[in-house]
């Protein structure tokens, strides 16, 4: 393996860089992206059960913040349960935004990584040809180990780039993929919060 690295020039470093580089993020980001400690099950029906106990205060609101992503999305909405629906859910729809973007944190290195890792490789492969036509311009047909080294070169880097930006492609597709499911079901899960707390509010209301 070493005698590979050495063969393939200068390129083979940012390739090795960009490597590591992705296998942190992915490894990270399926960690971080774990539905259970983005969303985890039951959270509205507990915070349901709460409010119809009247234990649903500040601090625990703020307890339910902290708890997961889904957590901070309820969290916003609850601080205005005590409002109009609209501005309920208006609450709701601006933390989310900023969890989409915290869902998606790292992913854009991701790609750009799955992006420029065969074009280093392809660069590799353009100044491997250059060695290797100017030794046969110099030098002539003569030495073959000369010229090996040029193609060495040329294809170490080539499948050292596509070797990285493969997977860095498939990983960046299946998080983008994830974080929309992700996404959908915190929508529901607000939503749905929205509507029960509205819809008790109007029953109690109507029963006055």
């Amino acid at each position: 393996m070493l005698e590979l690295i050495k063969a393939g020039g200068i390129l083979i470093w940012p390739i090795l860089l960009c490597s590591v580089i992705s296998l942190a993020i992915i490894t990270e980001r399926f960690w971080s992206l774990r539905k259970n400690k983005i969303c985890p099950k039951n959270l509205v029906s507990h915070v349901w059960e709460m409010n119809k106990k009247g234990q649903l205060d500040k601090k625990e609101i703020q307890k339910i913040k902290r708890q997961s992503q889904l957590g901070r999305v309820l969290a916003a909405g609850l601080l205005n349960r005590h409002h109009e629906r609209q501005i309920m859910k208006e609450s709701v729809e601006e933390v989310g935004r900023h969890v989409v973007h915290e869902l998606g944190r790292f992913l854009t290195t991701l790609g750009t990584i799955a992006s420029i890792t065969p074009l280093l490789g392809l660069l590799g492969t353009v100044i491997g040809m250059i060695q290797v036509f100017t030794v046969i311009t110099t030098m002539g047909l003569g030495d073959p180990g000369i010229l090996a080294e040029g193609i060495s070169v040329a294809l170490i880097t080539t499948a050292a780039g596509l070797t990285v930006a493969i997977p860095s492609l498939m990983f960046y597709r299946y998080f983008q993929g994830k974080i929309d499911e992700l996404v959908i079901t915190m929508e529901q899960e607000a939503l749905k919060m929205v509507e029960v707390m509205h819809g008790q509010r109007e029953q109690e209301s109507s029963n006055e």
